[in-house]
């Protein structure tokens, strides 16, 4: 096996495949990237047997092999050498030789043949759209899925493909995020599925903002994205997400209308003071007012007046502010809405004039 490449056409793919490879594994081969080449074909590999990248450059005169690299060192050579450097690759008796101008690196490999095999996905149903759209949906709800939660399926996101629609979900159990757009498709017998966290991650890095189309395969167990050059497959949570549409505050009566970025920057100043641990702030709503206090065990309190367009009963309610910003970052638009029924019920957050993502926040005891 050998071949020639640039940095800069190695480095790409490489960067992409060594996303995924975690730096302590239980297995050595984990640790490594497969490096395949056929037809004058590049194609690198890496896996944490749960996320897989495949990530691909053309080559020209190569000669066909395939082989296990360190993933880490490999790319921090690649890193290393000068813009615009050609590097001269060859594998011989497991080892591989790296040079490039005066440069020269040896690297034990591993075996392509106990490189965890490529599962295949078997049995899917197809989808095709456009990679800004299931970009803008993991960006507007990631920030809530639970982290190592016992309940296992909230520590990722749910897809879940609707008529003519599909949604983004995530909750910790104590806040949640839902973002959906239009797309015209027609769901099959597989219309929700759980990405787990590494898994969101790692695809919202991949896909761009542009218009480019990106092809879905989806079956019981794995999803497939195929984005040209680089192919993500990932296992999927198995577990039922919980029935999200309940937790929506429904018949809301008392409409607060605020600027988002005013609001925003308020919440923050007040939580410089805010309890380190509950991140508690007191709400109280009353005529085109909010006054935000918080305080902290150390007797220290924050209070904020902000101007709003509000004209129902003075009510007070206590949240995580830590929540409450996290769903103005991800609102885009300029003025926001924020429903509410009463003291002791969920909060709903929505940029004016659209409510294809909303945000619900529980309220706490202060």
């Amino acid at each position: 096996m050998k071949f020639k490449i640039s940095r800069e056409a190695l480095l790409k793919p490489l960067q992409v495949v060594s996303g995924v490879v975690e730096k302590r594994q239980t297995l050595p081969i984990l640790s490594n990237v497969l490096v395949c080449i056929e037809s004058d074909r590049l194609t690198m590999t890496g896996t944490d047997l749960e996320v897989e990248l495949t990530a691909s450059a053309p080559l020209q005169g190569a000669e066909s092999g395939e082989i296990t690299l360190p993933a880490r060192k490999f790319m921090d050579i690649c890193k290393s050498l000068p813009d615009g450097a050609e590097l001269d690759i060859s594998i011989d008796a497991q080892r591989a030789l790296i040079r490039s101008g005066k440069s020269r690196f040896t690297l034990a490999t591993l075996p392509a043949n106990d490189f965890p095999a490529t599962e295949k996905v078997t049995g899917a149903r197809e989808y095709s759209l456009q990679q800004s759209i299931l970009k803008h949906l993991i960006e507007q709800t990631h920030f809530c899925m639970a982290n190592q939660d016992v309940r296992y399926y909230l520590n990722g996101l749910l897809l879940e493909l609707r008529q003519n629609a599909i949604r983004a979900v995530a909750t910790d159990g104590h806040r949640l995020a839902l973002s959906e757009a239009s797309l015209d498709l027609v769901p099959g017998d597989i219309n929700q599925i759980i990405l787990p966290r590494k898994g969101v991650s790692e695809l919202s890095r991949l896909l761009s903002d542009g218009d480019q189309g990106c092809n879905i395969q989806l079956n019981a167990n794995f999803i497939r994205v195929d984005l040209g050059e680089i192919v993500f497959t990932s296992k999927l949570i198995d577990g039922r997400f919980p029935d999200y549409d309940r937790v929506i505050p429904k018949g809301g009566d008392k409409i607060v209308k605020a600027n988002r970025e005013n609001l925003r920057q308020g919440l923050l100043r007040a939580s410089i003071l805010s309890n380190e641990k509950y991140r508690g702030v007191r709400l109280n709503f009353a005529d085109n007012m909010l006054r935000a206090t918080v305080n902290n065990p150390e007797q220290e309190e924050a209070q904020e007046e902000l101007d709003v367009s509000y004209s129902g009963e003075e009510i007070e309610i206590g949240f995580n502010v830590s929540y409450l910003v996290d769903a103005l970052n991800a609102i885009k638009q300029d003025e926001v809405e924020i429903i509410l029924i009463d003291a002791n019920s969920s909060c709903l957050i929505h940029g004016e004039g659209d409510d294809s993502s909303r945000y619900v926040v529980m309220p706490m005891r202060l």
